[in-house]
């Protein structure tokens, strides 16, 4: 998008670019980033290859990119165990709760193969190696420590933190795991609102029951003999930008606009462009205010057509009722 070339071209960027963070980056570089990528730095985790220690790079991808290849823990520590997992997403520096596991037909995929010892660092070593003052793109998938890896960077980066995407659990996968429920609680009492949630999950049914009554096909016909029960969910929570005591400078909001564009939050953008436009009185403001409320306006030529299929509907209804 060209506003967003125009955005991350300009002089707060030049020193400061975005830092975007991905726990669990697979080797992949996030969908949402696709746009913003080139013009960011990337401090990603890939447990691929664990033992390669740091790579930095001028990616074609990313302006820069830090890989680590390393375990990333709340607290300083030199080596942590690591459990392997026969489904290697499902791998964790938490040990999978096998117990509970077993009500569930996604069992098998926490089957542990062996415990490794492995390198560790924290996200404040992270920081400090990379020259990074803040994060203002957070993504994890840890495996059941997200909120305590977000509650590591302390307060002052937390609040100046945009976006933070987590990978909660629902259930008992992990022992000792960070919970959806924690999360939101922990959320809730920090500038920040959440912009969306997925739950996923997997049928609750024992191995037992499809060994032994639904035969060999059974683990394959699971899927359309039984629901999908929550299990897990993806959230992504927003700073909420009210705070006027937050450190949150011209840079922030610029950069905030651009987020909320990317998740397809209109509404907040024109918020963020407004209020950016209050504080600093930058032109560039109502630039994007503007462009942030044509977006929203792009869905009147549908909105007719939905609104006449509606009354349609009513009027459809009251008739049939009146027979």
């Amino acid at each position: 998008m060209d506003l967003f070339k125009k955005i991350l071209s300009r002089d707060e960027f030049a020193v400061h670019p975005p830092v975007l963070l991905d726990i669990g980056a697979a080797g992949r570089i996030h969908r949402k980033w696709k746009d913003i990528a080139k013009y960011s730095v990337c401090i990603a985790f890939d447990a691929d290859e664990r033992g390669m220690g740091h790579v930095t790079s001028s990616s074609g991808d990313f302006r820069k990119l830090h890989v680590y290849h390393r375990i990333v823990t709340s607290e300083k520590t030199d080596e942590a165990d690591f459990f392997l997992t026969r489904f290697p997403p499902c791998s964790s520096l938490l040990k999978p709760d096998k117990e509970s596991l077993g009500a569930w037909a996604f069992s098998d995929f926490f089957e542990v193969e062996r415990k490794v010892r492995l390198g560790t660092i924290t996200l404040a070593e992270v920081l400090k190696e990379t020259g990074s003052e803040k994060i203002d793109w957070f993504k994890t998938d840890s495996q059941g420590t997200d909120l305590r890896l977000f509650d590591s960077l302390g307060e002052s980066r937390i609040q100046r933190t945009l976006v933070a995407e987590f990978e909660p659990g629902i259930i008992d996968a992990y022992e000792g795991e960070d919970k959806l429920w924690g999360l939101m609680a922990y959320m809730e009492k920090r500038p920040f609102w959440m912009a969306d949630i997925r739950i996923l999950g997997s049928q609750r049914i024992r191995r037992k029951i499809i060994d032994d009554k639904l035969g060999p096909l059974g683990e394959k016909m699971i899927p359309s003999l039984q629901k999908i029960s929550p299990g897990w969910g993806e959230v992504t929570y927003f700073n909420d930008f009210r705070t006027d005591s937050m450190d949150l400078e011209k840079r922030d909001y610029l950069l905030g606009w651009v987020f909320a564009i990317i998740e397809k939050q209109f509404g907040f953008a024109t918020e963020i462009s407004a209020e950016g436009f209050r504080r600093f009185h930058d032109p560039i403001f109502g630039e994007l205010e503007n462009h942030a409320v044509s977006r929203l306006q792009r869905g009147y030529f549908k909105a007719p057509l939905f609104v006449f299929k509606r009354f349609a509907s009513k009027i459809y209804s009251v008739i049939q009722g009146s027979r």
